[in-house]
């Protein structure tokens, strides 16, 4: 169970080989963006960040995200760039991901119903790689990241010193092709 003060997201997690691939990419980013690399147990692509959320919202969440479904889908992330302002290294899709764009849509539709706030500006899905970034990058990856996404998960950020700690609190499997 969250803890109070618990900010919460839902995410793609990736599985163990996916994130190892992510892990080293992003050592790479962040050499060449002089910037931190993003540890391999907190790269994940955000759908829908909820801000701190008290303990009695989780089984709201909870209940919410078990009537999303969906089908599994395949994922294409081939381009790498910088948000200068914030200095975030990112990985992303060079064209839109219908099958990403429809789930996080369900997602953030059903969570505005239920009155929960998101962010007003519109969805740009990214995986972030690296922080403090002080050159900007941006290029086309010559491989593409390919990701067979079969899940979403419901996570919390818990303050642990001046690095907060990921946990996944549930996760919900999208229907087989």
């Amino acid at each position: 169970m969250a803890s109070a003060g618990s900010r919460m997201f839902f995410a793609l997690w990736p599985d163990a080989p996916l994130r190892a691939a992510l892990a080293a990419l992003a050592r790479d980013v962040a050499r060449e963006a002089r910037g931190r690399a993003t540890a391999a147990d907190k790269l994940h692509l955000t759908l829908a960040f909820l801000g701190d959320q008290p303990a009695q919202k989780v089984e709201v969440l909870r209940s919410l995200a078990g009537g999303i479904g969906g089908p599994c889908f395949a994922l294409t992330l081939d381009e790498v760039g910088c948000f200068k302002r914030t200095g975030i290294a990112w990985l992303g899709a060079g064209t839109p991901q219908p099958a990403l764009l429809a789930l996080q849509g369900r997602l953030a539709g059903a969570l505005r119903q239920a009155g929960f706030s998101l962010d007003e500006r519109p969805y740009a899905p990214h995986l972030t790689l690296a922080r403090h970034a002080r050159t900007p990058v941006h290029s086309a990856l010559g491989q593409a990241v390919s990701w067979n996404v079969t899940s979403f998960v419901l996570a919390a950020s818990d303050p642990a010193g001046e690095r907060p700690a990921y946990r996944i609190v549930d996760e919900w499997s999208l229907d087989p092709a």
